[in-house]
């Protein structure tokens, strides 16, 4: 795991700054306090900020290259296949001074130029720059566990694994991006490929990028496919595919084990994070390190259920409760997050994230679970499993379409394309995932806001991603949804950033993209029993790992109690940061609308999502565009 970034001027007789390139990778040191590394010739420039994990001698410093010095790469992640490719490079005559991952990118970008990402196994963010072709490439892995953000701008192309990376550069003229904002106050993250300031994007996942000649070319390398379905007959059918995603599963962890530094879990109490346990006590020869956050107030708490399974498969087992302290936590999550965001679990994640890290450098995850298997309450109900499925239901659905849609700028009315898409079920399901919809936001935002948006809707995202689902029902399609949008632009963000952080790299073995191809063909009435029991394949195959408390009890995901924050600890400076003069000025919300979601709160109306949006999205604006809130760390940039 590190830090990477770069620069690049398209006038070839400009000279790259070495000062520049060593204020980015301390900027990112966090992610890589190991060693750092600069390398620069005539008009390109790479860094390194390296976390070591595997080869942690000297032969592992990046950037690094090949034998003659023409391809050079800096390089975040794992890939957990490079020993069998490696072989296959050596055998074709390729020469290693490393035992690193990295160095087998190099020598398979030289055999297959830009597909080299198709033989990848993993995780990472890779940038290299082809000193004879004259060509950076830029790709990131299938699902977005390693971020890459860039900004193509006229004179120079430059990128990190942060944002912050990218400000260092000191002619960057930093400003919001409205329409990124927008979209963040819809889905409480922001999307691939936007990003709260004006003129950085991000890469989207399982994306290529080749700077060329001072064009920019961006190619998908990869996609889930949900159009071949498996045939499972009957019981003996369903108990051969159970032992199947076991085996599978099996093996994802297996390959997440390669580590030369100490490794652990993250365990939550829930399913996944449990069978991932479950498994690594089964292949490791001491106990698993296993690491969990609980909460004062009871009904957040899962360390009961963790603890039944830290205690059956006798693992190290450390606990942290976590108690508010804004005046701390608020600058390190704004600081760390580049961006405005508003999943509230990022809170416990950086304090498992924390405690882990005193113990490991290595964390296996239970993420992806519910996306692969339909986990999530929000899926029950729609689509092929609505209940009710007749005309009388139908034509209500149908009745309340038109109803939400006077909420929709009037421009966008016209737009026939969106009507025609935006399905009855697709809009349910839009008000199930996100916090302001375009009803709330015709409460929320000021006109003169809703008029700089020229029109654009947050519906549009969710509808383009259905559009290029290969799927042939509705749960299969709003999986592939999630698996585009909420995924890599919350989960993933959530995770990575919380660990590095800490310098605490994160596996994710139920996301490995061979088990999701395989996940991808299971029918979806196995994933989603009746409509209403999520899981349910994966929950029969769990059984004989884990103790039905935890396989079979409601569904808590990570949550936090910020309600009870914005009533009692946070309540004080909530008020005072939304209706602030400062945030008032902004001119992009309805003063008493604000006022009324706090009040409402106050009154026992439960509010506290759309609450810590807002507040999240002011915090960046006063830490990263007004500066007035000092970073946590020495750098302002």
């Amino acid at each position: 795991m590190c830090g990477i970034d770069g620069i690049l001027y398209h006038d070839r007789s400009r000279q790259v700054s070495e000062k520049l390139i060593e204020r980015m990778n301390d900027v990112l040191k966090h992610r890589g306090p190991d060693d750092a590394g600069v390398w620069v010739k005539g008009n390109i420039g790479l860094g390194q900020a390296r976390l070591s994990i595997i080869d942690l001698s000297p032969l592992g410093h990046q950037p690094m290259c090949n034998e003659d010095g023409t391809v050079w790469i800096t390089f975040n992640g794992e890939i957990y296949n490079f020993p069998e490719i490696k072989e296959e490079l050596l055998r074709k005559g390729h020469h290693f001074r490393s035992q690193t991952d990295t160095e087998t990118i190099v020598h398979l970008w030289e055999e297959m130029g830009p597909a080299c990402v198709e033989r990848l196994r993993g995780m990472f963010a890779i940038a290299l720059w082809d000193e004879n072709q004259q060509t950076l490439f830029l790709a990131r892995d299938r699902v977005g566990k390693k971020p890459l953000f860039y900004a193509d701008l006229p004179d120079r192309f430059i990128f990190g694994s942060e944002i912050k990376a990218i400000l260092q550069d000191e002619d960057f003229e930093v400003n919001a991006d409205l329409e990124a904002i927008h979209y963040y106050l819809t889905y409480q993250s922001v999307p691939a490929p936007y990003s709260a300031f004006k003129g950085v994007k991000k890469l989207p996942p399982a994306h290529t990028l080749l700077v060329k000649d001072g064009k920019v070319s961006l190619q998908r390398y990869w996609d889930l496919s949900y159009s071949q379905k498996r045939t499972v007959v009957g019981e003996a059918g369903e108990r051969d595919l159970q032992e199947e995603i076991i085996e599978r599963l099996r093996e994802a962890v297996r390959i997440r084990l390669m580590s030369d530094v100490p490794l652990g879990a993250f365990l939550s109490g829930g399913v996944d994070s449990s069978i991932i346990v479950a498994l690594m006590a089964g292949m490791m020869d001491q106990p698993v390190k296993t690491f969990s956050i609980g909460f004062a107030e009871e009904e957040y708490n899962e360390l009961p259920y963790a603890r039944m399974v830290a205690e059956r498969y006798h693992t190290d087992h450390h606990e942290f409760i976590v108690k508010p302290d804004a005046q701390a936590i608020f600058p390190e999550l704004v600081w760390h997050y580049n961006e405005p965001f508003a999943d509230s679990s990022a809170i416990p994640t950086y304090y498992v994230s924390k405690l882990a890290r005193e113990y490991v450098t290595v964390v296996l995850t239970g993420d992806g679970g519910d996306e692969n298997f339909a986990g999530y309450p929000r899926y029950q109900n729609l689509g092929e499993f609505a209940p009710g499925n007749d005309d009388r239901s139908f034509l209500r659905r149908m009745f309340q379409l038109p109803l939400e849609l006077r909420a929709f700028p009037r421009r966008t009315l016209k737009d026939l394309r969106r009507l025609k898409d935006l399905t009855p079920d697709r809009l349910h399901y839009y008000q199930r995932i996100t916090h302001f919809s375009e009803y709330y936001q015709g409460h929320l935002y000021a006109p003169a806001f809703i008029n700089k948006l020229n029109g654009k809707c947050g519906v549009d995202i969710m509808l383009d991603k259905y559009r290029q689902s290969d799927a042939k029902n509705f749960l299969d399609s709003t999986l592939y949804l999630d698996f585009n949008l909420y995924l890599p632009d919350t989960l993933m963000t959530k995770t990575d950033i919380a660990g590095m952080t800490h310098s605490l790299e994160a596996r994710m073995p139920i996301l490995d993209h061979h088990f999701m191809e395989f996940v991808a063909t299971i029918p979806p009435e196995l994933k989603l029993k009746d409509g209403t029991i999520s899981k349910y394949i994966f929950k029969k195959a769990v059984e004989p790992y884990l103790p039905n408390e935890v396989i079979y009890r409601k569904k808590m995901g990570f949550g936090v109690p910020t309600d009870h924050w914005f009533r009692n600890e946070l309540k004080e400076m909530t008020y005072d940061t939304l209706l602030s003069q400062r945030a008032l000025e902004r001119g992009y919300f309805n003063r008493d609308y604000v006022q009324s979601l706090l009040d409402r709160h106050q009154s026992g109306e439960n509010w506290q999502y759309l609450i810590w949006n807002l507040l999240m999205l002011e915090m960046w604006h006063l830490m990263f565009i007004d500066r007035v809130i000092e970073p946590p760390h020495q750098f302002s940039r």
